[in-house]
């Protein structure tokens, strides 16, 4: 499914981006070489002209595919139309959006951001100020039970309560508050709140942990502690959430509506940063004039954006492609235990494979899935993410499949001759 035109730029042209890119740009990321020029769908295309299929998607900013044309053209009608008010002032495509949104997760409440991590920091102050003026938690004192090996973002606020040392070292001191327990142990969760605790903030599946899926009835337990306990349930669902996991958000496996709900990531289509934080309207109130505010947040141009988005993932569509796609996925996934992989945790169009540790590491295993069209991303040493667009094709998902056996066995046979 590759192509290469001969008469496109040479690999010196790579070669002399990465350069420029190494010269001038933070090196807060290390990606791999490869330049991308454009896309389409599933599809990516560097700049010699080779295609790669893209198994990341953004981090699932791209649910929808690069250049989705609906979204595309939600974007340009309003680049035509106005971009940027500021909240000084009322806008005709912020309401709709809002309504919109709240609609489709079955609550009440909109507040608007732009990144993600802007989304949890907000969260984090909404709950806080309702700790103190609803559950009536002495003043400096509330508390937020998170869990081990979560990703929320990268501020301080957020690294400070991080498991991963990379993360954190050398950006304290760290704020104070937040109490940590082992992902998917329901009793450690119990034992941790107390009368000082205003919410529980947690992924329903991990992501940058390697899309770790918590045991069945975990959310639901946790749903009935919170509300026996008088405690916000709030679910991160950047990465998980808007038809990722085969539902429209990872709490729905449960059946499961937590008190605030953040989104962000595939909420902007791919095109710009758009999230949100949603809430109850009784939690929402304690948020007034002058407490929290964002000059781009809920911009004209993002809410007809995440209009348009919200208006794809009504049809359902894109969830039943997640869940059905998602299990031919994981069939294929798990006939790899044993030839290369150690473990696979799926659900929907989203994997974590861990990588046998004295074949290759997971960085090496996406470097020879670049040579084979794919694009992919490791964490935490042995781990590869998949997460595809959920435009892709099952023909793709079998291809992916193929090149990621091919790749393993081709690491099998170097250790052999090695």
């Amino acid at each position: 499914m590759t192509v290469r035109d001969a008469d496109l730029p040479t690999p010196v042209e790579t070669q002399a981006q990465i350069r420029l890119a190494e010269a001038v740009v933070a090196r807060n990321y290390a990606p791999l070489p490869v330049v991308v020029t454009d896309a389409d769908g599933a599809w990516v295309r560097d700049i010699e002209g080779r295609r790669y299929l893209d198994c990341l998607a953004g981090y699932s900013a791209l649910n929808f595919g690069h250049r989705h044309p609906r979204l595309i053209a939600a974007a340009e009608q309003q680049l035509h139309r106005v971009t940027l008010t500021s909240r000084a002032f009322h806008h005709d495509r912020l309401g709709p959006f809002c309504r919109d949104l709240a609609e489709l997760a079955g609550l009440e409440t909109v507040l608007p951001m732009n990144t993600g991590a802007e989304a949890v920091e907000t969260a984090i102050k909404l709950v806080r100020r309702w700790g103190y003026e609803a559950k009536g938690i002495e003043p400096g004192r509330a508390k937020i039970v998170v869990a081990a090996d979560s990703f929320h973002g990268r501020t301080t606020t957020i690294v400070g309560f991080s498991s991963d040392h990379e993360a954190r070292s050398g950006f304290g001191p760290f704020t104070p508050g937040f109490v940590t327990v082992p992902f998917g142990d329901a009793d450690a969760l119990s034992a941790a709140v107390d009368d000082e605790t205003a919410a529980v903030l947690l992924e329903p599946i991990q992501g940058e942990a390697g899309v770790i899926v918590p045991p069945d009835g975990y959310l639901s337990a946790v749903r009935a502690l919170t509300r026996q306990q008088d405690v916000l349930f709030v679910a991160d669902e950047i990465q998980s959430g808007l038809g990722r996991t085969g539902t429209t958000f990872a709490v729905d496996h449960e059946s499961v509506r937590p008190d605030v709900l953040i989104l962000g990531k595939a909420l902007g289509g791919g095109l710009l940063p758009v999230s949100a934080v949603l809430a109850t309207r009784d939690v929402m109130r304690v948020i007034r004039p002058g407490s929290h505010g964002s000059t781009f947040g809920g911009n004209p141009l993002a809410a007809a954006v995440g209009q348009a988005v919200v208006a794809l993932l009504d049809t359902g569509e894109y969830q039943e492609r997640a869940r059905a796609l998602g299990e031919a996925l994981a069939a294929g996934l798990h006939e790899l235990v044993g030839q290369g992989l150690t473990a696979v945790r799926s659900r929907g169009l989203w994997a974590g494979v861990d990588v046998e540790p004295d074949l290759m590491s997971g960085r090496q295993l996406c470097e020879r899935l670049l040579g084979r069209g794919l694009l992919t991303k490791d964490t935490h040493g042995q781990t590869v993410r998949l997460a595809p667009p959920l435009v892709i094709t099952r023909s793709e998902i079998e291809w992916m499949i193929e090149q990621l056996a091919d790749a393993l066995a081709d690491g099998r046979e170097a250790q052999h001759h090695g």
